[in-house]
């Protein structure tokens, strides 16, 4: 199914652009829409002479702007039906290659991967697992399987809903060996193959995968500028549900990765009476709604304005990586549905490492510090990359452990690959579209020590210096970074 653009919101996406000569200006406009994902990919754009009205233009000028836009590969034009929004072969082909480079297992010694945003224990989960390992006598009487979780485990996680303003009693929640693990056992209890999912764009790839084995058909849901305050094009996902109706809808409102964002609670209100209109059930990724770096207020959790939410949270971010526990909120009758499901991946999470998490949950002091190295390397990485590279634009995130930089011109993911030869690991933008778009974007997560990343913008910086074709096309003015 093709989405269509209404001309009033593609209007409202182009805004300016320059017009000496216009149809050059508007192509450009256009082609970074849709390379960013503001214009998903398969999307119908209006007809040139309703595009000519909503801007004020000539047809003319939208008529070439269309073939230019066609010649470079961002469109393809059909016969009787219309322009659609497209990509380059080149970069979908960049992206299986990006997604091929992070299989390997380990870096070579020197090298600096920051291809996965994932944290390294930090004080107080040593203890925490003594504690645990004194308690695990109690249970090994008893055979280990429990497809929910432990009990006062469930009871801690729904104390911490019910402080965030979200009533949940225990029977709600469902322990499970990470979020990711939890996202599989949702698509697999609501969804069959070939049921739409909408997804948002960019978004980590770890979860395009899983709904993709799970033979979702994946509808990409625009996020917003990425540069702007928004953060959701909330006309732009209004109109993908209302045109694709879609049974799932999987979205992260807190610190969404990689751009950042935190979705505000009249937006969290708005998108969930959108998603209550088309009786799409969301999946709501809350696995790094504790990682606030500022005093920030939270919002309310997106279950409070969509009583019929799944909400997805993790300790793996926060504690450590190595620790594997998630879970699932859901609403009660769809419990057993969900224990159906989960028995056809495992028959529990860890044991033991749900004893280490009932030991850390409620630690403010190890939560302190963890959001505490998180800020310091945040704003480390920001420094160096303002110091060493002016010309690359940011926002500076309240919360979540990445950065998602915009390239003044040039392709996310030729850099990516040279620099793998100075042995720095960046994950390119194409890996976190469904369909290979974001290709002037780059993610790094600030989560390596503060040297290291120091050292990366370095390599970074002398990389990029001597990289072919790196002008900017954007003025002077553009060139400070957001923070």
């Amino acid at each position: 199914m093709n989405r269509t653009m209404t001309p009033e919101h593609l209007a409202t996406l182009v805004r300016q652009f320059p017009r000496k000569p216009a149809y050059r200006g508007l192509r450009q406009v256009l082609q970074e829409l849709i390379g960013d994902g503001r214009i998903p990919l398969g999307t119908r754009l209006p007809s040139e002479r309703a595009v000519s009205q909503a801007l004020a233009i000539s047809r003319n000028t939208v008529t070439h702007a269309y073939a230019d836009l066609v010649a470079a590969g961002f469109a393809s034009a059909r016969q009787g039906a219309g322009t659609f929004a497209a990509v380059p072969d080149e970069h979908r082909r960049a992206h299986e290659h990006a997604l091929r480079s992070l299989a390997r297992e380990n870096a070579p010694d020197g090298a600096i991967d920051l291809n996965c945003a994932s944290t390294s224990a930090i004080p107080g989960i040593a203890s925490a697992y003594e504690r645990a390992l004194e308690r695990l006598p109690c249970y090994l009487a008893s055979d280990g399987h429990r497809p929910t979780g432990l009990p006062a485990l469930r009871a801690l996680i729904a104390q911490m809903y019910a402080r965030r303003g979200l009533p949940t009693d225990p029977g709600q929640i469902m322990v499970t060996s990470g979020a990711l693990a939890a996202t599989a056992v949702v698509a697999r209890a609501l969804s069959r193959p070939g049921d739409r999912a909408m997804i948002e764009s960019p978004v980590y790839p770890n979860v395009i995968e899983a709904l993709r084995l799970g033979g979702a058909r994946l509808v990409a849901s625009p996020m917003g500028d990425a540069l702007g305050e928004e953060g959701w094009d909330l006309d732009g996902i209004e109109a993908t549900l209302r045109q694709t109706r879609p049974l799932l809808a999987h979205l992260v409102p807190d610190f969404q990765n990689p751009t950042g964002f935190l979705m505000r609670d009249d937006q969290r209100a708005r998108y969930a009476a959108a998603l209550h209109a088309t009786r799409t059930t969301p999946i709501v990724d809350e696995s790094l709604q504790a990682i606030a770096l500022t005093d920030v207020a939270m919002p309310l959790p997106f279950a409070a304005h969509a009583p019929g939410a799944i909400t997805i949270g993790s300790v793996s971010k926060l504690l450590w990586s190595g620790l594997r526990v998630g879970w699932i909120r859901a609403p009660h009758e769809m419990i057993d549905r969900l224990i159906r499901a989960r028995l056809q991946f495992d028959l529990g999470t860890a044991l033991f490492d749900q004893l280490v998490v009932t030991e850390l949950l409620d630690d403010s002091d190890v939560i302190a510090t963890r959001r505490a190295q998180l800020r310091r390397r945040r704003d480390v990485l920001a420094h160096a990359i303002g110091e060493r590279l002016p010309d690359w634009r940011f926002r500076l995130p309240e919360g979540g452990m990445t950065l998602w930089l915009q390239l003044p011109t040039g392709s996310a993911t030729q850099l990516a690959a040279h620099l793998e030869t100075v042995d720095v690991h960046v994950p390119p933008g194409p890996m976190f579209s469904v369909e290979g778009g974001n290709d002037q974007w780059l993610r790094i997560p600030y989560v390596r020590p503060e040297e290291e990343l120091i050292e990366a913008v370095r390599r970074i910086a002398d990389a990029w210096s001597r990289a072919p074709a790196r002008t900017s096309r954007r003025s002077k003015d553009a060139r400070a970074v957001i923070l």
